[in-house]
């Protein structure tokens, strides 16, 4: 499993000093007040920093990270990702999985036929869709629903589905 997980991407600064506007990965962007450090991944090093100030307007986060004092400092991380280190102790609800969990799982029908891998997973407001493609680049949308997914084994990277007619 992952260590860490993308939890935003900056796009843009706000006012003079240094604050960064944030577009959240994350169903519950209160998650942001709990965290004392941040991670910006840059050229795929993690640079760590410390979190002075967080606040919230329109489904958007603002950040003052300590270190980015100015506009100019904040700009140099624009369109770069967040990511957070994984909460050992975090438990999810049932049914419910991490999506850097589920990505680049074999997806497989209860007949043990291969469908291909998780490469993207998007949500369409009632339920999640998760895209499986195969190795000759063919795509197939899942519904993240009950009647579809059957079993998912995040620790063995597979999932066991049931395709509903028309879903092929």
């Amino acid at each position: 499993m992952e260590e860490y997980f993308e939890i935003g991407q900056i796009v843009n600064t706000s006012g003079l000093k240094g604050v960064i506007k944030v577009k959240p990965f994350t169903d519950d962007i209160q998650k942001f007040s709990g965290f004392k450090t941040i991670y910006i991944s840059i050229k795929k090093e993690l640079k760590e920093f410390r979190i002075e100030q967080v606040r919230f307007n329109k489904n958007m986060v603002f950040l003052k990270l300590e270190g980015i004092n100015t506009i100019e400092d904040a700009e140099k991380y624009r369109n770069l990702y967040l990511k957070v280190k994984r909460d050992k102790d975090e438990k999810l609800e049932d049914d419910s999985y991490y999506i850097v969990d589920i990505l680049g799982c074999k997806v497989f029908t209860e007949e043990q036929e291969e469908l291909g891998k998780i490469v993207d997973v998007f949500e369409t407001g009632s339920n999640d869709v998760y895209v499986v493609q195969n190795e000759l680049g063919r795509q197939i949308l899942l519904p993240a629903i009950k009647e579809v997914i059957k079993n998912i084994d995040v620790k063995n990277k597979t999932i066991i589905v049931h395709l509903l007619e028309g879903l092929l």
